[in-house]
């Protein structure tokens, strides 16, 4: 078996990070080396234990999560920070990301889909899961449209995406547009060649760090 994804747990309730510890210590393929009850001291743990993945939240004492974000990516860029929070608007989501975050859920996600978030920014560098995803596509075409930003989509593109974030399929996207399934899968694609992407979270998160998107 390859080495366990080795996580450090940040948050400034011990009852949740203990909680946490608990449900990863279940997994063969992870090992949490450390915890942490505010930002500083997740900095410090990163430097002790160097971790893989840092579990993140956002609002704690003496150094906030973004600010801790920020700084762990700018010091070490290999480790993944992935934000675990009861937050899920834009205010919240896009800062992390252009701070550094590569993964962002909420804490009303299932364990399952934790376990998957940890396993995914490891290994794939990203994850979204599609509700935040949505808030985040949803951002970008908003402020491609107010002229916020200059986009490298096109108009055409920009309405595929906005009806994407509303969670259309792509056969009701054609319907919408009035064009076709194989047009809305080509917009699709080249939406992804643009930003150099290879799923919907990297797209989302290259768009973020591109300034597309401001909070």
């Amino acid at each position: 078996m390859s080495k366990p994804i080795r996580v450090l747990v940040v948050d400034d309730h011990a009852i949740v990070r203990e909680g946490i510890c608990s449900l990863l210590a279940r997994r063969k393929d992870i090992q949490v080396v450390g915890e942490a009850a505010d930002g500083k001291r997740a900095i410090d743990a990163v430097v002790q234990f160097d971790p893989d993945v840092v579990l993140m939240d956002i609002q704690m004492p003496v150094l906030n999560g973004l600010d801790a974000t920020r700084e762990i990516h700018k010091r070490f860029p290999s480790t993944r920070i992935l934000v675990l929070t009861q937050h899920e608007s834009k205010e919240y989501v896009v800062p992390l990301l252009r701070a550094g975050a590569v993964g962002y859920i909420t804490k009303t996600a299932r364990a399952s889909e934790v376990i998957a978030a940890i396993r995914a920014v490891y290994e794939e560098g990203a994850y979204l899961p599609p509700r935040i995803t949505q808030t985040v596509v949803t951002a970008v075409a908003e402020s491609a449209d107010s002229g916020e930003e200059q986009s490298l989509l096109t108009e055409r593109e920009i309405q595929v995406l906005r009806l994407v974030a509303e969670g259309l399929s792509s056969r009701e996207i054609a319907e919408r547009l009035s064009i076709s399934v194989k047009t809305v899968d080509t917009h699709r694609a080249n939406i992804m060649e643009k930003i150099g992407a290879h799923n919907t979270a990297e797209l989302t998160k290259y768009a973020i760090r591109q300034g597309l998107v401001s909070a």
